[in-house]
């Protein structure tokens, strides 16, 4: 008999991407997808009846406040999605006793090292999302589930709408110059990528208290990087013009540096990690 999954959150990037992926899988897994209007999280008797109901043995969780800006005037929304919502989740995966997976973010650091960030390094997030997440995440710490891990990933593209890449190849086709900032650093992250080895890795974790890994794929680049890249492989003439975080004005303040390091999860599950540019460009040929 197989084993079933429960992906929550299953119309965002991530979500939409392990629903491309399931057919790969399905002579494995059952897997069952639930988006906000299916199964509201933040209603943890409506969670636990599906829990009850379906009887999973792995719950992966994409669901997520995700605008960043947004989230500094939505404060409570942010919270109750990042916080409230997960920490229901994983009071419910130790009382089932079920294997867990949350994605969390790089946004819980506040950019100042200039060394790729490790698991146990300091958190003090800069924006009301990046906080909201880290209470995610220490409220899974504090509830203590088996078998449960958080995996904190950076700049997540997909070939859904509604991401970075598929902003700038639409500017690209309307405009001639854009402005990008260059003093932000970090790593793409390919959501399949991501949600390939989340599949992989699922029936090898296996451990008495939550432990956090980081994921995104290799190398380092600035989003101005990162945007010449995209105009590149789209074979899009616009001009990319790099500019400063202080010129480019948001609600939230960003960290400035938030590469990951990635050695505890390549050497627990013995994987090997795609080069971002290697990986953006099969994107892109998708699109």
């Amino acid at each position: 008999m197989n084993k079933s999954i429960a992906i929550l959150g299953s119309n965002g990037q991530l979500g939409k991407t392990f629903q491309e992926l399931s057919r790969l899988f399905e002579k494995k897994y059952n897997v069952y997808f639930f988006d906000k209007i299916q199964l509201n999280i933040q209603d943890k008797n409506l969670l636990e009846y599906f829990f009850d109901k379906y009887k999973f043995n792995y719950v992966i969780n994409c669901a997520a406040y995700t605008d960043v800006n947004l989230a500094e005037v939505e404060q409570e929304k942010a919270y109750m999605l990042n916080y409230n919502s997960v920490e229901n989740i994983a009071d419910l995966v130790k009382k089932y006793n079920l294997t867990f997976i949350h994605i969390s973010t790089d946004y819980v650091f506040d950019g100042k090292s200039c060394t790729p960030y490790k698991e146990n390094d300091a958190v003090n997030p800069l924006n009301v999302y990046g906080k909201s997440k880290l209470r995610g995440e220490q409220a899974i710490i504090d509830v203590k589930p088996n078998n449960t891990i958080i995996i904190r990933t950076s700049w997540l593209y997909s070939n859904y709408k509604g991401n970075f890449v598929h902003a700038i190849r639409n500017l690209g086709k309307k405009k001639g110059e854009i402005n990008v900032v260059y003093d932000q650093i970090g790593t793409p992250t390919y959501a399949r990528d991501l949600a390939e080895v989340i599949l992989n890795i699922l029936p090898y974790i296996q451990n008495d208290k939550p432990e956090i890994y980081h994921y995104s794929n290799e190398g380092i680049a600035s989003w101005y990087d990162f945007a010449k890249e995209i105009m590149k492989l789209s074979q899009l003439d616009c001009n990319i013009k790099p500019i400063e975080s202080k010129d480019f004005l948001v609600l939230a303040p960003r960290p400035s540096y938030s590469v990951l390091n990635k050695q505890k999860i390549k050497e627990k599950f013995h994987i090997e990690i795609p080069y971002w540019r290697d990986s953006l460009e099969k994107c892109i040929s998708i699109l």
